[in-house]
């Protein structure tokens, strides 16, 4: 299901497509209107990468989102509140989807840091800081961070890039209670997640998570959690620092986007060009591996 096609889901209407998530109103049968109160939140098979939606899509990766989102909000329910009101869905969106709570998001893009990669690595590598939090010197490719750091960045509008953000660009977008709040729950989710996934023989580098607050102003944790779009997935029995790591999650696409392979600049004007079959596949294969793995349940879409 491409972005610029909703599915016409009987009792709903569509309300928003993002690059990978649809979202949807139920429809009170009583006023014939959308109620204020409630989305279906579904994943689509969409697959992004760079800012761009890149084509074609990954088969089963919107229901490996959905059902491993769910299992982590289990595993965390007593950390934090989360969106979730039923799985109860409809047929046409089955496995994928799931019945949420409509909350007014934080406009901030919530990350926290492990083990230092990607971004966060290009940006230490020039001022020795990630979002402007000082790291120690000689940090390389996967090094581990002495402790969790939140690391967050701007909800950058679909086709422009999020920038980092400081601590104190955050307290000012959002206050300073609430940007406690964001940074001590999003450090202690990566926390718990690595204590979970290390008994699966995995290291989570890194992870974005998104809050929403109630009507009361209580926070609460929305979209998804713990993913392979979301977070970085290592082997640790093969974790050596020094040079990327393998990995269970989208970096495989991005780094096929970066290699003399894909034939792209992604400093451009060009879109990236289509993916292969075979990266199709093996990212597909990778996201299976990695929701049964952690969850240490065989994937059904």
């Amino acid at each position: 299901m491409s972005s610029d096609t909703p599915l016409g889901i009987p009792g709903y209407v569509h309300v928003y497509s993002g690059k990978v998530r649809d979202l949807y109103a139920p429809v009170d049968p009583a006023t014939v209107e959308a109620r204020a109160d409630q989305l279906l939140l579904v994943a689509s098979d969409r697959i992004s990468a760079f800012d761009f939606i890149l084509e074609p899509p990954i088969p089963d990766k919107g229901a490996v989102l959905t059902q491993m989102s769910l299992w982590w909000f289990d595993q965390l329910a007593d950390l934090v509140p989360n969106h979730v009101v039923s799985t109860d869905v409809p047929q046409e969106v089955a496995g994928r989807a799931v019945l949420v709570r409509r909350l007014d998001m934080v406009p901030v893009e919530c990350v926290a840091r492990a083990y230092l990669t990607g971004g966060g690595l290009k940006e230490y590598a020039a001022t020795r800081t990630v979002s402007g939090v000082e790291l120690p010197e000689g940090l390389v490719d996967g090094s581990r961070l002495p402790a969790p750091v939140f690391t967050p960045s701007t909800k950058a509008p679909l086709g422009e890039h999020d920038q980092p953000m400081t601590y104190a660009e955050v307290e000012a977008e959002v206050g300073p209670e609430l940007a406690r709040t964001l940074a001590d729950l999003t450090t202690a989710i990566l926390r718990r997640g690595n204590e979970i996934a290390a008994e699966r023989g995995i290291l989570l580098a890194d992870t974005k998570v998104e809050f929403g607050l109630d009507g009361d102003g209580a926070v609460i944790l929305a979209d998804e959690l713990l993913t392979p779009d979301s977070s970085r997935f290592w082997p640790a029995d093969e974790w050596e620092p020094g040079h990327p790591q393998p990995s269970f999650d989208k970096q495989y696409v991005r780094d096929w986007l970066e290699s003399p392979d894909s034939g792209w600049d992604r400093t451009g004007d060009t879109p990236p060009p289509a993916l292969p079959d075979e990266v199709v596949a093996q990212t597909r294969a990778r996201y299976v591996e990695a929701y049964e793995r952690i969850t240490g349940q065989t994937f059904s879409a």
